[in-house]
């Protein structure tokens, strides 16, 4: 059997990202004043938690133990939010400026894992679906950001 750790390993650290940006998504559907973008923070919540379903279950096809939690960076990114919402008054354009910076962290997480020349093919090809599920959110989030 072909050592998998690599790949457990890698997917484990996006799952962890992702449970991130669902958190976060979450929080700042809750923070954010504007009907439409609250609506659309919500949606990618839930489209994130579906491919933290595939990924969970690449990693348990890999013979792995699927991460479920965040990370630590993203608690501290989360109180980060929660201090700047504060000082800002959760001002819509200032929650939407965070939610791009997610954004832009996450596309590069996943850019950094497929540029592993390590990891297998099988692993690679889930990866590559579920980023471009994370560039769509990135790119609307962005447009968004760039119409406000």
């Amino acid at each position: 059997m072909a050592d998998t750790s690599n790949d457990i390993t890698v997917v484990n650290s996006l799952i962890k990202t992702l449970n991130d940006s669902i958190t976060g998504y979450q929080e700042s559907a809750k923070d954010i004043g504007n009907q439409r973008l609250a609506t659309m923070f919500q949606e990618r919540a839930q489209e994130r938690q579906q491919v933290v379903t595939q990924l969970q279950a690449e990693v348990a096809r890999l013979g792995g133990d699927p991460n479920s939690g965040g990370s630590l960076l993203g608690s501290a990114h989360q109180i980060f939010l929660d201090l700047k919402s504060t000082i800002t008054g959760k001002n819509d354009s200032a929650v939407l400026a965070e939610v791009q910076r997610g954004e832009e962290y996450l596309r590069d997480k996943f850019d950094t894992a497929l540029a592993d020349a390590n990891l297998s093919a099988s692993t690679r090809q889930v990866l590559e679906q579920a980023a471009q599920s994370v560039r769509q959110g990135a790119d609307s989030v962005r447009q968004f950001n760039t119409a406000m």
